[in-house]
């Protein structure tokens, strides 16, 4: 069964995330519409780029991926189709395409369908939907779109390191209040080299010891872990880290290791 995915800003309150799924399925009613969230913050590529990134590949090859964010009608703004990793992206050309991918993609297309006026200030449910039924069925991307070399470029947050330290800062705050940084798994391992480390961040707050699982300490007690992201968290075992540690986006942290 074919596979389109929703990640957009619509929420579940109005009419918008009803009218998408009601498009699709007027076109492709045997789809399998699933959604990885609907809850994004408005306008904010990033946090759907964070989160689009580390799900997408959860999914089966060919699967179709619907980016809803930040797509109202610009006449400056492009819409793409997206082939990476043998799945297919289709969203606006706004940063975050470059957001989530971490190599090349294998073929990049904008759309040329043709533009419904009745839909002028709601591309998402027309040309959208329209280009991921198109390719949810099978359909090459050459028949929807002309080939572009490349998207819009924006720069995720990089950890930096000086010395013995590395200095990162929190990029996402997930539904449990566990706080993720920009540090990844990769990096700190080659970086730490299995020198002994201290986490630091707001308050004095410290933790000397990576754990594997969030049960790994006492209810209450702050640990770090990489999560299922592969990226740094800062968690509380059964708590709320981001308010009780006064932790928000943007915040810094450091890892300071031994000589």
């Amino acid at each position: 069964m074919a596979i389109i995915t929703l990640t957009t800003d619509l929420g579940d309150k109005d009419i918008y995330q009803a009218a998408l799924k009601g498009s699709i399925l007027k076109l492709l009613p045997t789809v399998n519409i699933v959604d990885i969230t609907n809850s994004v913050a408005a306008y904010n590529i990033q946090q759907a780029a964070f989160i689009l990134k580390n799900s997408f590949y959860y999914f089966p090859d060919e699967t179709v991926h619907l980016i809803g964010i930040d797509t109202v009608f610009n006449t400056e703004t492009r819409y793409l189709a997206v082939k990476y990793r043998n799945h297919y992206f289709v969203g606006a050309d706004n940063g975050i395409f470059s957001l989530m991918f971490e190599e090349d993609a294998e073929e990049i297309v904008e759309l040329n369908i043709m533009q419904d006026l009745k839909f002028l200030h709601f591309p998402l449910a027309d040309i959208f939907v329209k280009a991921a039924c198109h390719l949810a069925k099978g359909g090459t991307l050459a028949k929807i779109g002309l080939p572009v070399s490349d998207f819009e470029k924006k720069m995720n947050l990089q950890p930096v390191i000086e010395k013995n330290l590395i200095k990162g800062v929190v990029i996402y705050i997930d539904s449990f209040q566990n706080v993720i940084t920009n540090i990844t798994k990769e990096f700190f391992n080659r970086v730490q080299q299995n020198r002994r480390f201290t986490l630091s961040f707001k308050r004095n707050e410290t933790i000397n010891h990576l754990s594997w699982h969030y049960n790994e300490v006492p209810e209450g007690e702050k640990l770090c872990l990489f999560g299922i992201s592969d990226h740094l968290e800062i968690a509380i075992n059964k708590g709320n880290a981001s308010g009780l540690l006064g932790l928000g986006l943007g915040d810094s942290v450091i890892i300071d290791f031994e000589d």
